[in-house]
């Protein structure tokens, strides 16, 4: 099936985990009774807690995760697939931030633990430091789907666009952007940055993004996007909780790249320094 409905679900995620899950499950419903086949949840879907010392009290082995466990009975019951952001996983005395795609058997088909950990401190005051809790994944994921190969990716990934030429060299024509952006970094970057990794890969890109204010000094940018491959946009989520929807045909992939095939026209280069 090249042909296929998808939808991004866009959330405030708090410290609260049984509400978040609670409210991302009914949206999910809604969104399979909306005609979705593939639906996709932000980043950290499940809960939102700026304070990092907190983090490793509020994170479950995936065998236990609640979120995880609900994501997966919904995909089951609809016979939808769901990709789940992300969850923060523990693992071999250690967290990552882990995404899932989730069958529609509610089985898990594919893992990805986040690349590139966001470290950063911005001009307002805002602080990040992800790597002080988080441990960074070391490998890159394509999977087969039903619809056609699909690239993972998580949030601060999405600037580093050798992964996205990766993916789609490896064949993906679709790819997952599942984040919290800020609402500061959002504003000046998400959609330049999201449309530009579509057009380079010749891929569609689905970004569903958290949105608005989760806890303490903690806000979302939203405006989850599906965009196409020519990089035109096909759904926004503005700033509020929601869900958007969008109609993906994976053969118009072929015919963008063979309109500009600049994926096959990559070079072995060296770097000179004058």
């Amino acid at each position: 099936m090249r042909q296929f409905r998808v939808a991004c679900v866009q959330n405030t995620a708090t410290r609260d985990i049984r509400s978040n899950v609670d409210w991302v499950c009914e949206n999910i419903d809604t969104a399979a009774a909306g005609g979705a086949d593939f639906i996709a949840l932000p980043e950290t879907v499940g809960l939102i807690e700026p304070v990092n010392a907190q983090i490793p009290a509020l994170s479950y082995r995936e065998a236990d995760d609640i979120g995880l466990a609900a994501f997966r009975a919904r995909a089951q019951a609809l016979g939808v697939m769901i990709l789940v952001g992300s969850q923060l996983i523990c693992e071999d005395e250690k967290i990552f931030n882990r995404s899932f795609l989730v069958d529609g058997d509610g089985e898990i088909r594919a893992r990805y633990d986040k690349l590139h950990l966001f470290d950063i401190e911005l001009k307002n005051g805002e602080a990040y430091r992800e790597s002080d809790v988080i441990a960074a994944g070391d490998k890159a994921a394509v999977v087969a789907t039903p619809f056609g190969k699909l690239g993972l990716s998580i949030c601060y990934d999405l600037r580093f666009g050798a992964l996205y030429r990766a993916l789609a060299q490896a064949g993906a024509e679709f790819i997952t952007v599942p984040a919290a952006f800020t609402a500061t970094t959002g504003k000046a970057h998400w959609h330049t940055l999201l449309r530009a990794r579509a057009i380079e890969t010749g891929a569609y890109i689905i970004a569903p993004n958290q949105c608005g204010h989760h806890a303490d000094k903690r806000y979302s940018y939203g405006h989850s996007l599906i965009i196409d491959p020519w990089g035109e946009i096909l759904a926004d989520g503005g700033a509020d909780p929601g869900i958007i929807y969008a109609d993906i045909d994976l053969d118009r992939v072929a015919k963008v790249r063979g309109r500009i095939p600049s994926l096959k026209h990559e070079r072995p280069f060296t770097l000179e320094q004058q």
